[in-house]
C-alpha cells in the first residue's frame, strides 16, 4: 500500500469517526458559491481542519468546510472551499478531497469555478459548460505509483465530462431561462494570472476559459470512478483581451453577481441528478 493510498485512508478513517452521513453528489465550489451551504438542508459540517492529515485551504473566501445535507432530497457533500496546487500543497493533496469524496460513497461529481474567458463570446457573468479540458504545466496527479483500488493505471479520457449529466444540466438552464454556453476550460497553475502570450498559446490549442484548478481534480474523479460534469463561471476577459489589470478582486466581485443564478443552476441540476 502506497504513502498516496494510506494517508487518504486515514482522512477517510477520521472522517467516519465523526460523520455518519452517505453522499450521493459530491459538488466542490468554486469562487462565488462559497456561501451555498445556506441554500441546502444541512445535516452537518466538518472543518478540514478536523481531519487527520487533511490540506487546508489558504485562498480568501473559500471557507475551508466539508458540508454535508440535502439539495431537495438528494444527499450531498459540498467542499466549500477547495486545495489549490499554487498553495504548495502537493498534487496528490490538491486531489485527495476528491478521493476522499469518493470513498464518502458519492458517485457524481459536480465541479465548479471561476474563470477568464478566452473565447471572446463569453462576457463576464457568463456560464460554461465545460465540455473538456486541457491541462498546461500542473502535474498529472496520476503520476507515481498507480493506487489500484481506486482506479485502473492507464485510464480513458475521452469522456471525463459524462454526456447524460452534461445533458441535465443544460436542459436545467433551458427551464430556468438561464444562457448557458459550452466550452473547454484549460487549468495552468497560478497563482500568476496567465500571460496575453500564454493566452495566445491556449486560444490557439481550443481553449475557451482558463482558470488554477478543476483539471486536476477531474483527472483524479475519472480515475476513481466518478460521473463528472462542471460549470465554470466567466468572470473576466482574460490577459490582452481586455484593457484593466487583472485581479482577485475583480474575479470574486464578478463572481459573487453571478451566483445568485449559479446556485439555482446548480440546485436544480443536482435535484435532477439524484433522479437518475
Amino acid at each position: 500500500m502506497g504513502e498516496i493510498y494510506e494517508k487518504l485512508l486515514r482522512c477517510h478513517k477520521s472522517v467516519k469517526e465523526r460523520i455518519k452521513f452517505k453522499p450521493k453528489v459530491a459538488l466542490v465550489l468554486g469562487s462565488g458559491l462559497g456561501d451555498y451551504g445556506k441554500d441546502i438542508r444541512v445535516e452537518d459540517t466538518l472543518p478540514y481542519d478536523q481531519i487527520e492529515d487533511f490540506p487546508v485551504s489558504t485562498v480568501p473566501g473559500h471557507a475551508g468546510q466539508f458540508i454535508f445535507g440535502y439539495v431537495g432530497e438528494v444527499p450531498v457533500v459540498c467542499m466549500q472551499g477547495r486545495v489549490h496546487f499554487y498553495e504548495g500543497y502537493p498534487i496528490s493533496d490538491v486531489v485527495l478531497p476528491t478521493r476522499l469524496m469518493r470513498l464518502m460513497g458519492a458517485d457524481y461529481l459536480f465541479l465548479t469555478n471561476a474563470s477568464g474567458g478566452i473565447n471572446t463570446d463569453f462576457g463576464a457573468g457568463t456560464f460554461m459548460l465545460i465540455r473538456d479540458h486541457i491541462s498546461c504545466f500542473a502535474p498529472n496527479p496520476l503520476i507515481g505509483q498507480n493506487i489500484e483500488e481506486l482506479g485502473t493505471r492507464f485510464p480513458d479520457m475521452s469522456e471525463v465530462y459524462n454526456k447524460e449529466l452534461s445533458a441535465i444540466v443544460k436542459q436545467s438552464a433551458a427551464d430556468l431561462n438561464i444562457d448557458i454556453k459550452e466550452g473547454v476550460y484549460a487549468q495552468l497553475t497560478g497563482p500568476s494570472f496567465e500571460t496575453p502570450a500564454e493566452i495566445r498559446m491556449l486560444k490557439t490549442l481550443g481553449a475557451d476559459a482558463v482558470g488554477m484548478s478543476t483539471v486536476v481534480e477531474a483527472i483524479a474523479g475519472n480515475h476513481c470512478g466518478f460521473k463528472i460534469c462542471g460549470i465554470s463561471c466567466v468572470c473576466n476577459l482574460a490577459a490582452g483581451l481586455s484593457l484593466n489589470p487583472l485581479s482577485h478582486e475583480e474575479v470574486q466581485a464578478a463572481a459573487n453577481a453571478a451566483a445568485p443564478l449559479f446556485k439555482q443552476l446548480v440546485s436544480e441540476s443536482i435535484i435532477r441528478i439524484g433522479n437518475i
